[in-house]
């Protein structure tokens, strides 16, 4: 028996590149799967309530007096993403020093619960969370979707 022996001889210069172009290959492929995979979607835990938003910024006012300032909540299809004072000046600060702290307070807790209801705060400041839990509702109200 004969035995042809092959000998395949690679440069170093075209295995260095098929190796790169393997990897790019390899890139390409994780970044097209994560860009168009199963998009993730938001699913609440136990205590909070699955809720219908039309993606968007609304806004509510609170009138004090003669200022008046605006609470804008953010939404997506089914979270509520930030809440905030959108016009909250130095002299409102001034007169009402417990805005600021109590919406604070305020947003943690319904971004956290995902809910206006439930929400606890201090009694040292109710009349003042009233007010902008009122406002954050009414805002809410306009960004909910409601079936016929």
């Amino acid at each position: 028996m004969s035995a042809n022996t092959k000998i395949v001889v690679f440069k170093k210069k075209e295995l260095l590149y098929t190796l790169i172009f393997i990897g790019l290959a390899v890139i390409l492929v994780v970044l097209l799967i994560t860009m168009f995979g199963k998009k993730e979607t938001y699913a609440p835990t136990g205590g909070e309530v699955a809720a219908s938003y039309i993606p968007g910024i609304y806004t509510s006012p609170i009138n004090l007096g003669n200022q008046s300032l605006e609470v804008e909540v953010c939404v997506d299809e089914a979270r509520i993403k930030s809440i905030r004072f959108t016009d909250l000046s130095e002299a409102v600060t001034t007169v009402y020093p417990l805005m600021a702290p109590s919406m604070e307070t305020l947003a943690e807790q319904i971004i956290t619960n995902q809910s206006a209801e439930n929400v606890s705060y201090a009694e040292s400041s109710k009349y003042t969370c009233a007010a902008i839990l009122n406002a954050i509702r009414t805002a809410l109200g306009k960004a909910e979707i409601t079936e016929p």
